[in-house]
């Protein structure tokens, strides 16, 4: 296990023991620094005796739904995630809105008049631009890329390693689609402006993977634990240090394995994003029972101190929860706390609820 640190001027140095970074606290050398990753991260009050680093790379295996990420150096393993991707709530919203457009849009036009005389508007603009990305996809690749920036400011990465995805499509029958295709592009620009980025084929990853002994839950992909998609980052960050090279040589030739690199148990964090209902006028329904105005919808702030997204520990019936605000009722003064699925636990008096962290549109659980 390696514990971060941070340079005197907030650039990021090598990571060291939590030995050594205990006595680095105890003497007044460091202090703790907070991180949206919720990582132990000490940050240098002296100036240090030098700034060499050595190589440190970036490994993402990316999904549909879920992604894999690890960083590691040649002789250690620093961090694993297990990121779980907004794709599904998303596309709900976006579903949702579509049918409340075309509702409106049908209830405006009179269609017993000629078809010139209805009111049909001209476009605003022209909505047939090239090279825009679907909402489910850039919120998928945008947390990604949310998580690497944090990383890049723990650890010196001086490598990312992408995995592209190459689906094998059948032409006239549409088959062969695979969403994680698409984006690959954008998300490769986006990397190559913080750090050098190569990418690499899955083939490759399951190579590495299966020399290092790591193992590949093929199962239920939603597990959360290194085995499903963690330690496909761990292979893509490991082919930095190793690689298949091919050799000749005066008794023969072939292909054999160059480098070495040392897989160690690290700080695994499963991550997930809020799943925030934007304030909206009233319910798309009319609840029963309900006469005029229809009930609130939406809206991330509430009237008891706390925010959406916000780490909160509750307590009911004499069992305590960690979780983080999802909604709230001001008539009963009641919010809803969640977990890092976006499961609700129940609703919890305001009085029994005690603000822990505020949101950072990240939600976190080793």
């Amino acid at each position: 296990m390696r514990v971060s640190v941070l340079n005197p001027d907030g650039s990021p140095a090598m990571p060291t023991k939590p030995s050594r970074a205990r006595r680095w606290l105890k003497a007044g050398k460091a202090k703790v620094v907070h991180n949206d990753l919720n990582l132990f991260c000490i940050q240098l009050i002296c100036e240090p005796s030098g700034y060499e680093v050595q190589d440190i790379a970036l490994g993402i295996d990316p999904g549909k739904m879920f992604t894999g990420i690890g960083v590691q150096s040649s002789r250690f393993t620093l961090f694993t995630a297990h990121l779980i991707l907004p794709f599904q709530a998303i596309t709900k919203k976006m579903n949702g809105r579509r049918i409340l457009r075309r509702a409106r849009r049908a209830r405006r036009i009179n269609r017993k008049v000629a078809f010139h005389l209805r009111a049909h508007r001209q476009k605003r603009f022209s909505n047939r631009r090239q090279g825009k990305l679907p909402p489910s996809i850039r919120a998928n690749r945008q947390m990604e890329l949310r998580v690497t920036k944090e990383l890049i400011k723990l650890f010196p990465v001086s490598d990312i390693r992408y995995e592209v995805v190459k689906a094998r499509t059948e032409k006239g029958k549409g088959r062969g689609f695979s969403p994680v295709m698409v984006g690959q592009k954008f998300m490769l620009q986006w990397l190559e402006e913080l750090c050098p980025t190569i990418s690499q084929e899955g083939w490759q990853t399951s190579t590495l993977r299966q020399q290092l002994g790591l193992a590949k839950d093929k199962g239920d992909k939603s597990k959360q634990i290194p085995e499903t998609h963690a330690n496909d980052g761990i292979a893509l960050a490991a082919s930095h240090f190793m690689s298949y090279q091919s050799f000749q040589s005066s008794n023969g030739r072939g292909h054999h394995w160059q480098g070495q690199v040392t897989v160690t148990k690290s700080v695994f964090r499963v991550i997930s994003r809020p799943n925030l209902y934007r304030r909206q006028l009233h319910f798309e329904n009319p609840v029963s029972g309900v006469t005029g105005n229809r009930k609130r919808k939406g809206g991330t702030i509430t009237p008891f101190g706390f925010r959406s997204g916000d780490l909160v520990r509750a307590k009911k019936s004499g069992k305590t929860v960690l979780g983080w605000i999802g909604g709230y009722s001001e008539a009963t003064k009641v919010v809803s706390v969640y977990d890092i699925n976006w499961r609700r636990y129940g609703q919890f008096k305001a009085s029994k609820v005690k603000l822990l962290q505020r949101s950072t549109r990240l939600c976190l659980s080793r």
